[in-house]
């Protein structure tokens, strides 16, 4: 088997882990929507995972999330995500707000959580090439994820 650069598998894929496709072609993953969790310590910043280059938009960077299971809430997805690929443990975290961007056939959650402890992140799927604690300023200098990208201004502005 062929390993990525991180040397970790790839999880296998599991109900909903397909892509969903927009009337303009545009393609988004998870056939139940997908949920992506901002990590942000006071005094380290944000929590980047820079994603692997054979995954969408792969070689940029973004929050730690995917795809939702059919079973959970946007936030149970984002926090289960961000242990498989993160090791993030909920039990450090307070949950602030989420946001949704809704494009009708699929729909995205960015659920927003202070760190209350500082904690170093772990690798723990071929999914992220590196992690790292960005401070907030430096953001928007890194290749980011488009739809990060988009939604960081307003993300940024909510947690100052």
């Amino acid at each position: 088997m062929d390993l990525p650069a991180n040397n970790l598998p790839r999880r296998p894929h599991e109900p909903g882990d397909e892509w969903v496709y927009g009337e303009n072609g545009e393609k988004f993953w998870g056939s139940y929507g997908a949920a992506g969790l901002l990590v942000w310590h006071r005094s380290l910043g944000i929590l980047l995972q820079h994603r692997a280059i054979w995954s969408h938009f792969g070689g940029t960077w973004g929050l730690p999330g995917g795809a939702r299971k059919s079973d959970e809430t946007a936030e149970q997805g984002a926090l289960r995500e961000a242990h498989e690929e993160a090791g993030v443990d909920s039990s450090l975290l307070r949950v602030m707000f989420t946001t949704v961007l809704d494009r009708g056939v699929w729909a995205y959650t960015t659920v927003v959580a202070e760190a209350v402890e500082e904690f170093e992140p772990v690798i723990g799927d071929a999914e992220s090439v590196a992690l790292a604690w960005v401070p907030v300023a430096d953001v928007e200098g890194l290749p980011l994820h488009p739809g990060f990208a988009a939604s960081w201004p307003q993300l940024r502005a909510r947690l100052l």
